[in-house]
């Protein structure tokens, strides 16, 4: 008896990957965002505010986004899917007999193909401010800072790869995207503002505990790396972890959450009824962010710290420092000075404040 013919065989997932060009798709990526980039020339050669105030948010959005695909990295074990840098492997720049799996390959290839996108983003500003007119100085320092600091992540990137993923190398590569950051959000706050002396407009004691935030902020995203660095998910199997108590160090963690949410809850109540409404819808946003943070860190913890969980709270993470920064700038304002004088007073408090802080 005649049997039905065989069904074709259909190849492994994995297969499929291998006879695919994935490099290809990573490179049209690319070019996709040079033309998108191109097609927005006019408003970087002949930039307006709003249009300043765009591309600086979209600063804030890749920099703090390139932390978040650095996550996905980590949790689906690609970070050594390109073993060399800069090239991928000590033949090609692109994943091409990588030795690992092709998803893998991919996921960090692609991890690297986003850092030139937003190297791209830096350098729009910086033309855009440079090309603005008036031309203000203090913007143009911030707009110089943030490439130079993108670059120092691809530094620190091949790093990380040539210490095969050693914790403290991802934990610093993952903390300069949030340094970056800073300027970042300084950028967008002063392009709505004029070249002038600062004024404070925040109650009393708003401004010195939204101050204190920063530090207790950046803190906190540390002690998460300490945690992450201790944690399950290294970036690759063989890759070395720290031998902290995992529950100690997630505790730490934790009381630093707690602290720069109640923190975040005294601004709330602060000005609640005083200050400016931005001031205002920042310390809400801010308490908002922080108690979904940690509704979020608290259920990882309790599932076993599962990769879709993870990835999500270092976006939380981005959130949250976004928003200590944003709330921090909202307790000031530069104005315009109102006489020669103080315009010259201005400038030099200006100067003197550009080497000490972003704002």
């Amino acid at each position: 008896m005649r049997g039905l013919p065989a069904p074709a065989p259909v190849a492994a997932p994995e297969l499929e990957l291998f006879s695919q060009p994935l490099w290809v798709w990573q490179i049209a990526f690319a070019v996709v965002g040079v033309l998108v980039l191109a097609a927005l020339a006019r408003t970087v050669w002949r930039p307006t505010t709003a249009a300043l105030r765009w591309w600086g948010l979209g600063n804030i959005v890749v920099n703090a986004g390139i932390a978040v695909t650095g996550a996905t990295v980590r949790v689906t074990s690609s970070g050594l899917g390109c073993s060399e840098w800069p090239r991928c492997t000590e033949e090609s720049f692109v994943p091409v007999g990588t030795g690992h799996s092709p998803i893998n390959a991919a996921i960090e290839f692609g991890n690297r193909t986003l850092t030139f996108l937003v190297l791209a983003v830096g350098v729009i500003v910086f033309i855009a401010t440079l090309r603005s007119r008036p031309r203000r100085r203090d913007l143009l320092t911030l707009a110089t800072v943030i490439p130079l600091g993108v670059l120092g992540q691809g530094v620190v990137g091949g790093i990380t790869v040539w210490s095969d993923l050693h914790p403290a190398s991802v934990a610093a590569h993952f903390l300069l995207s949030t340094v970056v950051v800073v300027p970042c959000v300084a950028y967008y706050v002063r392009c709505r503002e004029p070249e002038g002396p600062l004024r404070v407009t925040a109650p009393r004691w708003v401004r010195p505990l939204a101050t204190a935030l920063v530090p207790v902020g950046f803190a906190l995203l540390v002690a998460g790396t300490v945690v992450t660095g201790t944690g399950p998910h290294g970036g690759d199997p063989g890759a070395p972890r720290w031998d902290f108590d995992m529950v100690t160090v997630a505790r730490v963690h934790s009381a630093l959450a707690w602290l720069v949410l109640l923190g975040a809850l005294a601004l709330v109540v602060l000005t609640l009824r005083r200050g400016p409404k931005v001031l205002r819808t920042s310390a809400l946003l801010l308490a908002a962010a922080v108690l979904a943070q940690g509704a979020l860190g608290y259920t990882q913890y309790a599932l076993g710290l599962p990769e879709w969980l993870v990835v999500l709270h270092v976006l939380g993470s981005a959130v949250v420092w976004t928003a200590i920064l944003r709330t921090y700038f909202a307790t000031a304002e530069r104005v315009a000075p109102t006489s020669s004088a103080e315009a010259g007073a201005g400038t030099a408090a200006a100067a003197a404040g550009t080497a000490a802080a972003p704002r």
